[in-house]
C-alpha cells in the first residue's frame, strides 16, 4: 500500500493547488463559505479514481483531465455541506461545518455554488466535446441519484423495519454513484470504449458502497479527534445503517443510544455490537464487495494504474478515518 499512499498524496497535493487557485483565492463571503470545506483538506479519493481510471485506459491521459478530477471533489464537497445541514452536524474534517460557521442560508448557497462549478470544471477539461457531454450527463445523473439516496436515508430515520436490500440501494445512490461517476468519467474522457467504461463504472459503484459501509463503521469506532467527525452520530440519530440492521436481526435494541452519548456509552455500544458479531459481519460485507468489484477490471490491460485502482478498493475497507 506504500505505492498507493504516495500516489494519493501526490493527487491530493495537485488537487489542493487547484482548490487554492480556483476557490480559496476568490473574494466575497459566499466564495469563502464555498471554499471552507474544500480548503479543510480531505483524502481526495474521488479525483484519484478519475485519474487512475483514465490512465488505466490510456496511459498518461490523466494530465489532461485534472479539471474533471477537481469537479468530482467539488461535487463531493457540495454533498457534504448539504448533508451537514440536514443532519445538523457541527464538525466536518476537523473544522466547524459551513452552516454553523456562517448560517443555514449561506450553507445552502455555498453548496449550490459548488454544485454549479463542478459542471463548469468538467467543461474546462481538455478533450473531445462529445466525451465532455457524456461526462456531464454522467455527473448530472449521479447528482440526482445522490439526492434520492439522501432522501431515502432521511426517510429511514422514521422507520425501524429497513431491510438490507433497501439500505444497499440507498448507499448505491448516496455514495456509490459518485465513485461510479469518477471511474466512468475518467474512462470516458480518456477515450475508453463502452465495455471499459461500463467496467469502470461498475467497479466504482461497488467500491463506493463498500466505502460507505466502512464509513458507517468509522462513525462508530473512530474518535472525533482522529476522524474529524462527531463520533457515533449515526447511533445517536438512529440512522438505519447496515450495523443497525444486522444488530436488529440479532435481537439487539440500540434505541437506548438515541440520545447524547458519553465516551462510556459509545464504548458500551461497541462492546455490545462486537460481542454479537455484528461488526465482523458488516466488515465482511464490505470486503466481499471489493473483491467482486476488482474482477470487473479484468477487461483493462494489466498496468500499474489498474493495480492501484484495486488497491484503492482494499484501502476503502481497511482505513480507520
Amino acid at each position: 500500500m506504500s505505492e498507493l499512499s504516495a500516489y494519493l498524496a501526490s493527487v491530493a497535493q495537485t488537487i489542493d493547488h487547484m482548490i487554492d487557485r480556483y476557490f480559496v483565492d476568490k473574494t466575497g463571503e459566499l466564495n469563502k463559505a464555498s471554499a471552507h470545506l474544500l480548503a479543510a483538506g480531505g483524502k481526495r479519493l474521488r479525483p484519484a479514481v478519475v485519474m487512475l481510471a483514465a490512465d488505466a485506459v490510456k496511459p498518461g491521459s490523466s494530465d489532461e483531465l485534472l479539471h474533471a478530477a477537481l469537479a468530482l471533489e467539488v461535487t463531493h464537497t457540495f454533498t457534504l455541506i448539504h448533508d451537514d445541514i440536514m443532519d445538523d452536524d457541527n464538525l466536518r474534517r476537523g473544522v466547524p461545518t459551513v452552516h454553523t460557521k456562517w448560517d443555514m442560508p449561506t450553507g445552502i448557497l455555498a453548496g449550490d455554488v459548488l454544485y454549479s462549478r463542478a459542471f463548469e470544471h468538467i467543461c474546462m477539461t481538455n478533450g473531445r466535446d462529445d466525451a465532455k457531454v457524456r461526462a456531464v450527463t454522467m455527473l448530472a445523473r449521479a447528482c440526482a441519484d445522490i439526492c434520492e439516496g439522501q432522501h431515502m436515508d432521511m426517510s429511514f430515520e422514521h422507520r425501524n423495519d429497513v431491510d438490507e436490500g433497501e439500505y444497499l440501494e440507498m448507499v448505491r445512490k448516496k455514495t456509490g454513484v459518485l465513485y461510479a461517476a469518477a471511474a466512468g468519467i475518467g474512462g470516458i474522457l480518456a477515450g475508453g470504449n463502452a465495455v471499459q467504461v461500463k467496467a469502470l463504472y461498475t467497479f466504482g459503484l461497488n467500491t463506493g458502497v463498500a466505502f460507505q459501509i466502512q464509513d458507517d463503521l468509522i462513525d462508530l469506532l473512530t474518535p472525533a479527534e482522529k476522524s474529524g467527525k462527531d463520533q457515533a452520530s449515526d447511533l445517536r440519530e438512529g440512522k438505519q445503517t447496515l450495523l443497525m440492521i444486522r444488530a436488529r436481526e440479532k435481537g439487539l435494541d440500540l434505541s437506548k443510544y438515541r440520545r447524547d452519548l458519553s465516551p462510556a456509552d459509545i464504548s458500551a455500544a461497541i462492546r455490545e455490537l462486537t460481542d454479537a458479531g455484528v461488526i465482523d459481519d458488516v466488515k465482511k460485507v464490505a470486503s466481499d464487495l471489493v473483491s467482486t468489484s476488482n474482477k470487473h477490471l479484468s477487461v483493462l490491460s494489466p498496468s500499474k494504474e489498474r493495480q492501484l485502482l484495486m488497491d484503492i478498493g482494499e484501502f476503502f475497507v481497511t482505513r480507520s478515518f
